[in-house]
């Protein structure tokens, strides 16, 4: 069970159920079981296991392993408070490692767990599936085992206090300059170089929260989350934790990553999906110049178009309420104290232009590490291969730390989700050292070739898609 939200919102869950059972039937005449009431406990195949992956005719039933037992999550996996779809997205699978790495309080979790066990591996099953890679899989947890001795799962709260701290100063003084030095082109720009800096350092420290990873106790990273995501940026945190905790669980896997959503409507992506695109004739962009596209499309307008009305949908139709109070605050206080500075052309040309500057660099920044990779179906590998292959990293400088907000470590991020980003540097040597021993390619490069990959891979993806499209 993957959940990025937060350990105590088991506790919501838990109290939802008896509600929610009404409501989630299954047309499964066999009832789920509680724990108790099976010893002898059922054994089962891991070819039992893939059959219950909620694919197919009904009855649908959903279950999963953590750790060789076994857990029915048909009913459960509406009421996961990371999202239906992301535990449904593991379902007839192995999510150990999973589990391990995006739970914090895992006791609290075993708790509620238990009335989900149905029973366990067959003594003659392997403790690993057959689609991954058995002795990988041993020697990452070894690491990961290392990594908690060492203390890199610990944040250092002085960081993440200046960081912040950094943020609300450029916060602030955007705000002054244009007070002091009136609202003429020069303060205009200045002002809002200072604005769009605030907003992106803001997004990388949110995206901290998010990890929980900046306090060890789950309640303080989702207070200070909404402070920072719904107050300073304006967006929701829990619809950011919605899509994002999909994506770590399954990066770069269609229909399971929303990060790439974009696919097949506005961008072709990867080299088989290109291909098989193409094979079938469809065309719902020009993409074999979506290489050009791009530069005028997702960096300057995801944030002032897609995500500003995303966000707003999903906290109200969700009924994220505290969030939604939240981020009216952010717009009060812009409107209130821009608004007494600038005519509201001014006031709105400002904001516009400071999400399509936010956005550009978020892009740029989230999908270097990630379009150029591999992208197709799930194939259930392991936790490691799952994320080395959707993942490549950026060299380390200071400058590269603190414009990606240290996501030049993705590798790292992604195996560890909840580590704070100061520690990364500290285990990348232990990764290199794993995927070297395994023959996994240890992707890394500079900043700005990056940012061209970028580029190439959708020139080449769309190439790939003419090509199919024409001649196959």
């Amino acid at each position: 069970m993957v959940l990025l939200q937060g350990d105590g919102d088991w506790v919501a869950a838990d109290r939802d159920q008896k509600q929610d059972q009404k409501q989630d039937q299954d047309p499964d005449p066999e009832p789920v079981v509680a724990a108790s009431a099976l010893w002898p406990r059922r054994c089962f195949t891991w070819e039992e296991i893939a059959q219950r992956s909620g694919r197919g005719p009904p009855p649908q039933d959903r279950w999963l392993v953590i750790d060789r037992k076994v857990y029915d999550i048909s009913h459960f996996y509406r009421r996961h408070p990371g999202g239906a779809r992301l535990l449904g997205s593991h379902a007839g699978q192995d999510v150990t490692d999973a589990f391990v790495a995006f739970h914090v309080d895992k006791l609290l979790v075993n708790k509620y767990l238990k009335s989900l066990l149905i029973g366990e591996l067959a003594p003659d099953q392997p403790s690993i599936e057959p689609t991954k890679n058995k002795m990988l899989v041993k020697d990452f947890r070894e690491l990961r085992a290392s990594v908690e001795k060492m203390g890199l799962l610990k944040p250092n709260k002085l960081f993440f206090f200046l960081h912040l701290a950094h943020i609300l100063l450029l916060d602030t003084a955007a705000w002054l300059v244009l007070f002091y030095f009136g609202t003429s082109l020069m303060p205009f720009i200045v002002s809002l170089v200072m604005m769009t800096i605030s907003q992106v350092q803001a997004s990388w420290l949110q995206h901290d929260l998010g990890h929980l990873s900046v306090f060890r106790k789950t309640k303080w990273n989702h207070l200070l989350h909404k402070f920072v995501m719904c107050h300073l940026i304006g967006a929701s945190a829990k619809w950011w934790t919605l899509l994002h905790s999909r994506h770590h669980a399954k990066p770069n896997c269609f229909q399971k990553d929303p990060d790439i959503d974009m696919h097949p409507f506005l961008f072709t992506l990867g080299k088989k999906f290109s291909v098989e695109l193409g094979i079938k004739k469809k065309k719902y962009m020009p993409y074999n110049h979506q290489h050009k596209y791009f530069f005028i499309t997702l960096p300057p307008l995801l944030f002032p178009t897609y995500f500003q009305c995303h966000t707003f949908y999903i906290a109200y139709t969700k009924r994220y309420w505290v969030d939604l109070a939240w981020m009216l605050t952010f717009y009060i206080r812009f409107f209130f104290t821009y608004g007494s500075l600038l005519e509201i052309k001014s006031l709105l040309a400002y904001y516009f232009i400071f999400r399509m500057l936010e956005s550009s660099w978020f892009v740029w920044v989230s999908q270097m590490n990630h379009i150029p990779m591999d992208i197709y179906y799930d194939k259930n590998l392991d936790w490691v291969s799952t994320q080395l292959q959707a993942t490549c990293n950026v060299e380390q400088s200071l400058f590269n730390d603190w414009f990606t907000g240290h996501l030049n470590f993705q590798i790292e991020h992604h195996l560890f989700p909840t580590m704070p980003r100061h520690n990364y540097w500290k285990v990348a040597p232990l990764v290199k050292s794993l995927c070297a021993k395994h023959g996994i390619e240890y992707q890394c490069k500079p900043l700005l070739t990056a940012f061209a990959d970028i580029v190439h891979s959708l020139k080449n993806s769309g190439e790939l898609w003419l090509d199919a499209y024409l001649h196959k």
